[in-house]
C-alpha cells in the first residue's frame, strides 16, 4: 500500500519542492553510471554519505546536508520524490518558499542526527531524502489530518485505489517506521527506520508554531482538516474487464 496522489492542490507553485524534486534526480544521474563499480560507488559514499562512525571521530558533519541528496537506486529515487511530490507542495504553501527550505533541511539534519545516535559506531553509509520527506510528512499530519490522500493497495492480483484520510495513511506508516527501526540492526545495513521516524518527529515538532499561529484546533475546524483550497476530484473511467455473476 503506498499513496500515488492526493487531492489537494496548492495555492501557489511550489518552486521549492520542484528544485528540490531536479536537484535529487540531477544528482543521482551525475554518479549512477558508477553504481556497478563496487569501488567507485563506495569510494563516492565513503566521502558523501552520513557515515555514524565519521561522525564520532568528529569528522563529516556536512555530510548530514550532502546525505540527503543521494540515493542506492531508481526505485529509492522514485520512492521519494513521488512522497515529496504528494505532500511537499502544501507544507511549502503554508510556510512560504524561503521557511520551506529551511524546514526541509532541518528535518534532514533531525533524521541523520537520530540514525546517528541509534548507531554510532556503525560504518553503514546513510543516503536519502527520506528523512526530510518524513519531516514534510509530518507537518502533513499536523496541518492537515483529514485531506484525501489516494493509495494503491496491491495484494496478489487485487489492485486497487481508495481515498482515504491523511491522518490514516501517514499514522500507519510512521508507525511502520517506528516498528522497524526497533526491530532492525542498523550495523546491518536496510533501511534507516529510526532516520524517518525522527524525521517524521521533527517535522511535526516544528510545524507547531504555524499551526498554533493559525489557531490551532480552529484551523482544523475552518477547513475540517484540508488545505484551505478546493478539493480536486479525479475522473474515474469505468473498467473494460467485464464482471462475472454467478447462475
Amino acid at each position: 500500500m503506498f499513496p500515488i496522489r492526493d487531492h489537494n492542490p496548492s495555492g501557489r507553485t511550489p518552486f521549492v519542492t520542484y528544485a528540490l524534486m531536479a536537484a535529487n534526480i540531477l544528482i543521482f544521474l551525475s554518479y549512477v553510471g558508477i553504481m556497478d563499480n563496487a569501488r567507485l560507488i563506495n569510494g563516492f559514499f565513503a566521502q558523501w554519505a552520513m557515515i555514524p562512525a565519521r561522525l564520532s571521530y568528529g569528522e563529516g558533519y556536512s555530510t548530514l546536508i550532502s546525505s540527503m541528496f543521494l540515493h542506492g537506486g531508481w526505485m529509492h529515487l522514485g520512492g521519494n520524490m513521488l512522497f515529496l511530490y504528494i505532500f511537499g507542495d502544501n507544507i511549502e504553501d503554508e510556510m512560504g518558499h524561503k521557511k520551506f527550505l529551511g524546514f526541509y533541511l532541518l528535518a534532514g539534519i533531525a533524521a541523520g542526527l537520530l540514525q546517528y545516535i541509534s548507531a554510532p559506531t556503525s560504518q553503514i553509509p546513510n543516503v536519502g531524502a527520506s528523512g526530510a520527506i518524513a519531516g514534510v510528512m509530518g507537518a502533513y499530519l499536523l496541518l492537515f489530518p483529514r485531506a484525501k490522500v489516494d493509495v494503491l493497495v496491491i495484494f496478489m492480483v487485487f489492485f486497487r485505489i481508495f481515498a482515504i484520510p491523511a491522518w490514516i495513511m501517514l499514522m500507519l506508516w510512521f508507525g511502520m517506521q517506528f516498528i522497524g527501526g526497533i526491530g532492525a540492526d542498523p550495523h546491518t545495513g536496510g533501511v534507516a527506520y529510526w532516520a524517518h521516524a525522527g524525521g517524521f518527529i521533527a517535522g511535526a515538532a516544528m510545524a507547531l508554531p504555524l499551526w498554533l499561529a493559525k489557531g490551532g484546533t480552529r484551523f482544523w475546524a475552518a477547513n475540517e482538516g484540508h488545505p484551505p483550497h478546493p478539493e480536486h476530484h479525479y475522473k474515474t473511467t469505468k473498467s473494460r474487464i467485464p464482471k462475472v455473476t454467478r447462475r
